[in-house]
């Protein structure tokens, strides 16, 4: 109680003096991928909605470059992170002798950050105690011996420098059978049997809820992750009440309160946002209170965030895919290579392609457009709905019989009214099945940008997998599965609107 009063009255104080000294700022934090970090994310935009700001949290934003690049371009203030990752991948090669050389490169790129929170969460491999007591494994070094075990990891920890490849030089470990997925799917894995070994977070509730043996790191392969809060600079200008406000989390949080609040979530299904209010108002005194939604404003909200992203993108796309298609058809030494392009533009993985996107629009930030969020999975839904409208312009302009352009030429009509009264009517069933086409991948695509922060129907399937909750992810995948159905309707009922009713007759058997 003695540590209560004084830490309730200095948020009281930093709070009275954020808003006296502006009106209230704008300040976005962010979180990865998984339960932890979005509580730590609520944390800090409680904080900075009590210290008088206009908080956003930007949830689950998937890896650690995506929201360190954020973080770098402006487009997120602050967001939690681990001294673990901050050494060994996002200043991977460099040395840091203490805390200050470390701080010292932090703000040589105009960042900051805070002490420890209170907790360490490094990283650790863990089995179910079967496994382990069967095969007679204690440490990691015990793993030499078992070639043929299957490894589970996410694919961040595979490809991470202090991840799994050097895990597996530091230990000379044989296997390769080792696969890339999701951190919540690969406990899953483990429980059913498909999985023998997989990386964990020592903080994870499911380690105790699915009794799961840990190995000992004997030769202390992983770093220590202490958690803290990564910010600009500049937000020590913009909003100093914030600032104080996310100081006061330093030390406050043990290993065993955050273990706790992921089982809160995780486990009994409560939402972050009040298991993190719930830590604040009896850790520190404050008196913050849970923005929770319900399922319907859920709902409604998702399902805005999607029709902005699929109707922005397709409308752009049509506008852009039929030129080109009319061009490929009537300049044949353009054909290949437009067709070319718009394919290989759709073989590129959706996810390398959005955080591509994030990278080239950076620029863009300085005009005050964001580059996280909205805008890049746009530019990347557009990109893909390309290909199946310039295809489809391109193959019903290409195929109308020859006799019907003489015609049309014996007709006097000039190129662009043959183009216009004649072949493009031809070509319109053709052109509106690609744009439905489109549609349909548009809807499925759209779903991806939740993992840049750009909502949408995306947002609660993300977390349903990561909460294994299956109500949360059909909230997500009903809707975009109806409103495909609505966009498949839309464009058969603008079939009977465009289309020539000529060339809608059916053929008579």
């Amino acid at each position: 109680m003695t540590l209560r009063w004084p830490a309730a009255i200095f948020i009281f104080i930093v709070v009275m003096a954020d808003r006296a000294w502006a009106d209230a700022p704008r300040v976005t934090v962010g979180s990865k991928k998984f339960t932890e970090s979005v509580i730590l994310g609520e944390m800090m935009g409680h904080l900075a909605t009590a210290a008088g700001a206009e908080a956003a949290h930007r949830r689950e934003l998937g890896g650690t470059r995506v929201l360190w690049n954020a973080l770098c371009s402006g487009d997120l203030d602050a967001y939690p992170e681990y001294t673990g990752t901050i050494t060994e991948e996002i200043f991977a090669g460099r040395r840091f002798d203490d805390k200050a050389s470390l701080r010292a490169a932090l703000s040589a790129v105009g960042m900051r950050m805070t002490e420890p929170l209170g907790f360490n969460n490094t990283y650790a491999l863990g089995l179910n105690k079967s496994t382990a007591s069967r095969l007679n494994l204690s440490t990691i070094s015990d793993l030499r011996d078992h070639a043929d075990l299957r490894f589970g990891f996410t694919a961040e920890f595979i490809d991470r420098a202090d991840g799994w490849p050097s895990l597996r030089d530091a230990y000379r470990l044989p296997q390769s059978d080792v696969r890339a997925l999701d951190h919540d799917l690969a406990y899953r894995g483990l429980e059913s049997g498909s999985l023998d070994v997989i990386d964990l977070y020592s903080t994870d509730a499911e380690i105790r809820y699915y009794d799961l043996f840990i190995l000992r790191d004997d030769l202390r392969h992983f770093a220590v992750y202490n958690a803290v809060v990564l910010y600009r600079d500049d937000l020590a200008l913009r909003a100093p009440g914030v600032v104080a406000a996310l100081l006061a989390l330093q030390g406050r949080i043990s290993a065993a309160d955050m273990t706790g609040m992921n089982a809160r979530a995780k486990l009994d299904r409560v939402p972050e946002s009040t298991v993190a209010a719930d830590f604040l108002n009896e850790t520190l005194d404050t008196h913050v209170r849970s923005n929770a939604e319900t399922v319907a404003g859920r709902i409604w909200r998702t399902t805005k965030d999607h029709l902005l992203l699929v109707g922005v993108s397709l409308s752009a796309a049509i506008l852009v895919a039929v030129p080109l298609g009319v061009i490929a058809a009537k300049r044949r030494k353009l054909a290949q290579p437009i067709l070319a392009v718009t394919g290989i533009i759709q073989t590129i993985p959706s996810l390398a392609l959005l955080v591509l996107l994030i990278e080239i629009m950076s620029p863009l930030r300085a005009l005050g457009i964001e580059t996280l969020g909205a805008p890049p999975a746009i530019v990347a839904l557009f990109l893909y709905s390309l290909l199946p409208i310039v295809r489809n312009t391109y193959a019903g302009l290409h195929d109308i019989p020859i006799h019907i352009r003489e015609s049309a030429t014996a007709l006097g009509l000039t190129p662009a009214a043959e183009l216009w009264y004649v072949e493009l009517p031809m070509a319109s069933r053709s052109i509106l099945a690609g744009v439905k086409t489109s549609a349909v991948i548009n809807v499925g695509f759209a779903t991806l940008g939740a993992l840049i922060g750009a909502g949408g129907y995306g947002e609660p399937i993300l977390s349903g997998i990561r909460l294994a909750d299956s109500a949360l992810i059909l909230q997500g995948a009903l809707p975009a599965a109806g409103l495909s159905l609505i966009a498949q309707g839309i464009f058969e009922l603008a079939e009977r609107i465009c289309v020539p009713k000529g060339l809608r007759l059916k053929p008579v058997d």
